[in-house]
């Protein structure tokens, strides 16, 4: 027999309610105030701005389009801006501003009137990647709260913490950390695609497209302007600051380049690129020293004599390949094994090149160990005791898990922005990230920074290398500048700050301190 329940007929199409169109994306800022252990008041904006472009359909001006919503944190310091002086300072420069220094964005087509001119530096800032929230820079270094993280071998347990940073970069700047679309909270607006913003120049082109516009709705076009990347964020560092003054004539002051790569051939282990084995090298030899690989040698001595082969008789071996009379390439081996630490039967069977994560799987094997490639003062237990190549990296392990709650909990405790989106602190969903731009060259942006330093005589460049990071070796970095076309007087524009550290190297207290300290000048240091 036919089942008899009752039943609800289904609303007919002309009685179901017709489905709302989405709303609009808005900017949607939260503002707070606080006050700095060291008594310095400022205010927060936190939240996501909307990037609009301007298109047109058939030949005809089709409107501004919402894009993307862009998450970024604001750190403004409330009251009158720091006096200028000096011949430069423009009428007014040295009366007091009745108005807040720190106010939120106005909304899309708001207007308001112009207030003094606010001569206190900005700071923008953001990591790298591709796919890297800027959570690294903002809750290890740069704000007023940092992580409690510990450091290797001391590593804060679960669940953590939040400090304060009396030495924050607040202290000397105000400071705007960006993320880029799909990390963080930034994404794209309904119905767009991410994919459009997943490549070098059209991410180069949002991230200066934030920097514009946030100058521009908070008056800031006569503030010192500074822009710090870490990782490949200093490659976008550089990207942006020319996109800024060709497009829009906007000229920083300062690039702070933090973990540096600029050309991507320096890292790139390819057949037929033998650069990067030796470039290399040095990282290799002070990893091996941290764990105590090289005796009590002092680790100065150590990295001279590894750069010094690395330039030297390695590169030249690298370079003659299988013209290298055997006796030549065992006395290679025998110096890299003295040098790395590694095995020589290693060193044979790579015919005397590896990568990176060959090297972290096989300085600690004999312990059942692996390094990081972040940070090589980390170790940990491989995937697998026999694994010989693995993206696994006990440094980004112990670390992922503070800075994770760190910033989960202070947008929303602290600065009050509450959102029901993951904060994509390392993200895939970046990827593949497309370098057409590039196609069949390196990607590099040195000739972008040549190009900057010749229209901007006084752009000074701060440089931050970690001896111990295998991501972004030192050496890399340096070959880099060695190979610059820079004008007259150029190199006395930059600075060049090593630490005993790591990718992060701020995870070190003793190195933070050091970078806070040398950074506070950078910003503060006329041009």
């Amino acid at each position: 027999m036919a089942d008899e329940t009752p039943t609800t007929p289904s609303p007919t199409p002309s009685s179901a309610p017709a489905a709302e169109p989405p709303a609009e994306a808005a900017d949607d800022f939260v503002v707070r105030r606080h006050t700095s252990p060291t008594g310095l008041a400022y205010t927060t904006t936190t939240g996501r701005l909307v990037l609009r472009r301007e298109e047109t359909a058939d030949g005809k001006a089709d409107g501004f389009h919402p894009k993307a919503e862009i998450f970024l944190v604001a750190y403004t310091a409330d009251g009158p801006p720091p006096q200028a002086t000096g011949p430069d300072a423009a009428p007014g420069a040295n009366e007091p501003d009745a108005s807040p220094a720190a106010q939120p964005l106005p909304p899309h087509g708001a207007r308001q009137g112009p207030p003094a001119a606010n001569r206190r530096p900005v700071v923008f800032a953001f990591n790298g990647g591709p796919g890297s929230a800027s959570v690294w820079l903002h809750m290890g270094l740069l704000g007023p709260r940092l992580v409690d993280s510990g450091d290797v071998g001391a590593m804060t347990p679960a669940p953590y913490g939040l400090l304060d940073n009396p030495e924050s970069i607040l202290e000397h700047a105000d400071l705007v950390m960006i993320d880029p679309v799909n990390t963080g909270f930034s994404r794209v607006v309904h119905g767009g695609k991410s994919d459009e913003f997943h490549a070098f120049v059209e991410d180069r082109d949002l991230v200066a497209e934030v920097i514009r516009l946030w100058v521009t709705r908070n008056h800031r076009w006569l503030s010192p302007k500074f822009l710090v990347g870490e990782s490949y964020g200093t490659l976008r560092a550089v990207a942006v600051a020319r996109r800024l003054y060709e497009a829009y004539g906007l000229a920083v002051n300062g690039l702070g380049l933090i973990s540096t790569v600029l050309n991507l051939s320096t890292l790139d282990f390819q057949p037929g690129n033998d650069t990067p084995y030796a470039l290399h090298l040095p990282t290799y030899a002070a990893i091996a020293h941290y764990h105590g690989r090289h005796g009590v040698r002092p680790l100065d001595d150590v990295l001279r004599e590894a750069e010094e082969y690395a330039a030297g008789d390695y590169v030249l071996a690298l370079h003659r390949g299988s013209r290298l009379p055997r006796h030549a390439h065992d006395a290679v081996v025998r110096r890299l094994a003295e040098l790395t630490t590694l095995p020589e039967a290693f060193i044979r069977r790579t015919n005397l090149r590896w990568e990176y994560m060959e090297f972290a799987t096989e300085l600690l094997r004999g312990e059942g160990r692996m390094v990081g490639r972040i940070d090589g003062r980390f170790s940990g237990q491989p995937p697998r005791l026999q694994e010989s190549h693995t993206w696994d990296d006990p440094s980004l392990r112990a670390i992922a898990g503070p800075y994770s709650a760190a910033i989960n909990h202070y947008v929303r405790a602290e600065l009050g922005y509450e959102s029901d989106l993951p904060y994509e602190v390392l993200t895939g969903r970046v990827h593949p990230w497309s370098y057409r731009t590039f196609e069949g060259a390196p990607v590099d942006v040195s000739k972008d920074l040549e190009r900057l330093l010749v229209d901007l005589p006084e752009l000074r460049v701060h440089v931050d290398y970690g001896y111990h990071d295998g991501a972004t070796p030192h050496a890399a970095a340096e070959y880099v500048w060695a190979h610059m076309d820079l004008p007259p007087g150029a190199s006395e524009r930059f600075t060049h700050h090593f630490h005993e550290a790591g990718h992060m190297m701020y995870l070190n207290p003793r190195c933070r301190a050091d970078q806070l300290r040398e950074l506070a000048a950078f910003v503060g240091t006329p041009g």
